[in-house]
């Protein structure tokens, strides 16, 4: 059957469309995205200004004729930090599903972290061992580990990052002391939660699965052969740090003259440097190999599961 999985996120509304049947592998058609980056109409009382909802209500509607067009048997809908957080939640949610036609699912952090990790074991597979998984959004950033299709420790934190180029870098170029800023304030916030992790085995593995890794990871990284020949990146901690000044010097509306950075991450892709950089600081991590499967796949595989008598978390 043809599936839709519609990711309502902090920078993007992503609609992936998929071919699939129980026991086997998600068989993409369709890929469109919408950018929003509603981290810029957040108001000061934590609400989502009529600009951002009716931007998210045209986003849900042209998702919704993407998938009629594409004959979706069933559209899965989701929703992540920015709709879950703000102060207008209630309102934007009724008219995301008014907009839609359906029922929005509204995902908690912990849960965004196990559906990714989900992706991430599939796509890495079980002779990869223990995971240790970082992703980063708009809003939050996601942090798993696990040996096993469901991570044994999950957690979220409000470092995501469209949320901390709006409250630590809103000059562009930022200076220095808005980036000392903003990576006191990560390295605080990451201190506790390392903590949690701190009886996790050794990872095997360590992967980021964000498209602000992704894009780091062509800007800073570099690539390796993969299996059967795909290849893969990687991005290495030290290489990011070194970046970071560089990207901070540089104004956004020339940023996406660089390898992997694109127009819609021009403004945060700063911000995702120095908080990436300081998550892998905060669990000593040297590299971090890039998943092109998350949040969407994670979905998607579960939905799977589903067909095939599988309970869902």
């Amino acid at each position: 059957m043809r599936v839709g999985v519609l990711d309502i996120g902090s920078n993007t509304v992503n609609l992936l469309v998929a071919d699939v049947h129980p026991g086997g592998r998600p068989l993409a058609t369709t890929s469109r995205r919408t950018v929003l980056r509603l981290m810029r109409y957040l108001q000061p009382d934590g609400s989502l200004s009529e600009v951002a909802v009716r931007g998210l209500e045209t986003a849900a509607a042209e998702a919704r004729e993407v998938a009629d067009a594409e004959n979706v048997e069933e559209l899965i809908a989701t929703a992540t930090s920015a709709v879950r957080e703000a102060a207008n939640g209630a309102e934007v949610i009724a008219r995301i599903e008014a907009a839609l036609g359906q029922p929005l699912q509204v995902l908690g952090g912990e849960d965004e972290a196990r559906y990714t990790f989900l992706a991430v074991r599939r796509w890495f597979g079980w002779s990869a061992g223990q995971i240790m998984l970082f992703d980063i959004g708009g809003g939050s950033l996601e942090l798993a580990a696990g040996s096993d299709e469901l991570p044994e420790v999950a957690a979220s934190a409000p470092l995501g990052a469209g949320r901390m180029t709006v409250e630590f870098l809103p000059s562009d170029p930022p200076d220095d002391a808005a980036i000392s800023a903003l990576r006191a304030h990560a390295r605080t916030t990451l201190g506790p939660i390392a903590a949690r992790f701190a009886d996790q085995p050794s990872p095997d593995h360590v992967v980021g699965s964000s498209k602000a890794i992704r894009s780091l990871a062509k800007l800073a990284g570099y690539p390796v052969p993969g299996w059967s020949g795909i290849e893969r990146m990687i991005l290495p901690r030290a290489a990011l740090k070194s970046w970071i000044p560089r990207l901070a010097r540089i104004p956004a509306e020339t940023r996406q003259e660089l390898p992997g950075i694109t127009a819609d991450r021009t403004f945060q892709i700063v911000a995702a440097a120095v908080v990436v950089h300081q998550a892998m600081k905060a669990f000593d991590v040297d590299e971090l190999e890039v998943s092109p499967w998350a949040l969407r796949e994670g979905v998607l595989l579960r939905y799977i599961e589903q067909l095939s008598g599988v309970p869902l978390p």
